[in-house]
């Protein structure tokens, strides 16, 4: 084991955050993960020190459901929640309700994180119009009492909690009867729906010239007050001829920029050796990387922030990642991640 100790001492945090689910058999396949005999890496005594029940997190017993708050360094990420008990039918409006600062539901909100929405916005309705995935919400006059320095992050944790929903793709906004054309305090223009295609929490330098540029979705890791790790969805801007799934992960090995609370989640020595795509969609991601030896186990937070970074960018992907030209990959979760990886439906369950 020679990876260095930052990202070592996250490792274990990373494993219970994020639970995949392994196509064709399923990570739950009816049968428990077989447990390896204990090693005495310093990772592994991390894991079998964690709680039982963060161990086992991914089992998830009642449904979650995944809105975009701001954590303490002003960063919009998604967390999942158990919503607060209600009729099905006003589902979203209870997952808007909890994007409102010192709203009703502030207290359950996990530490470091709050809403964005104006204290005292309501949401009077949200309607889908299933045949155009279109979600149609309205907000009381509260809602256009922000400073304008907030007025992108409304926006997009808005159009990203709500498009995390199978039944919408883009999100129109309404105040008192009246559609919004733009929004109200910095003019941003609302004349066409939005959708995910907007981005979240931008990072644009101000040499960049946008017109031949295309976004890409990073995924980077944070950490809570209380140090448990999480993973921030990242927009960057790339060159728009070159391969998006290339590019982002190119961006992803950047890592994060300073100052902005973003941790590396691999190491300085990773290297991307090549992107393929069969022909039934599944992306060989082949790395290099010097500081693992053969048959080590990896970090699941560096293999996991992979394939949400994959995924995001492609559609419907899955995802098996080699390393060093080894062909079985397994991380520090105990799951193999050299064989086909789809998205999982939640991310980011942070204890309250």
């Amino acid at each position: 084991m020679k990876w260095n100790r930052r990202l070592r001492n996250t490792a274990a945090a990373g494993a219970i955050t994020l639970p995949l689910l392994l196509s064709g058999c399923g990570m739950f396949g009816g049968s428990s993960a077989q447990i390896d005999p204990p090693p005495t890496d310093i990772e592994t005594q991390m894991l079998e020190g964690l709680d039982a029940a963060e161990q086992t997190s991914f089992a998830q017993e009642e449904a979650l459901s995944t809105v975009y708050l701001v954590n303490e360094h002003g960063l919009l990420a998604p967390v999942a929640l158990h919503l607060p008990d209600g009729e099905a039918s006003l589902k979203l409006n209870r997952m808007l309700e909890m994007l409102v600062k010192d709203g009703k539901y502030a207290s359950l909100l996990p530490v470091g994180f709050s809403g964005i929405l104006p204290a005292g916005s309501e949401v009077k309705a949200v309607t889908v119009k299933k045949d155009e995935k279109l979600a149609v919400v309205e907000f009381n006059q509260a809602f256009t009492g922000y400073e304008a320095a907030d007025e992108r992050k409304i926006l997009e944790a808005l159009t990203w909690t709500l498009t995390g929903t199978p039944d919408v793709e883009k999100v129109q906004l309404w105040v008192d009867g009246q559609k919004l054309n733009e929004m109200p305090v910095n003019g941003t223009p609302l004349d066409r729906p939005l959708s995910r295609n907007f981005g979240i929490n931008l990072e644009i330098k101000a040499e960049s010239g946008l017109s031949q540029l295309s976004p890409v979705i990073v995924y980077f890791s944070a950490a809570t007050p209380e140090g448990v790790q999480y993973f921030v969805p990242v927009t960057r801007f790339v060159p728009a001829d070159g391969d998006r799934v290339k590019s982002a992960l190119g961006e992803l090995l950047k890592g994060p920029q300073q100052g902005d609370g973003l941790e590396r989640v691999v190491t300085d020595n990773t290297k991307l050796e090549s992107v393929e795509v069969s022909k039934d969609g599944i992306v060989t991601v082949a790395l290099k990387d010097d500081m693992f030896e053969a048959g080590e186990k990896l970090p699941a937070q560096m293999l996991q922030s992979l394939v949400l970074t994959v995924t995001e960018n492609r559609d419907d992907s899955k995802v098996r990642i080699w390393l060093n030209g080894q062909k079985e990959v397994v991380g520090l979760d105990n799951q193999t991640y050299s064989e086909p990886v789809i998205r999982p439906e939640t991310i980011n369950e942070i204890p309250l």
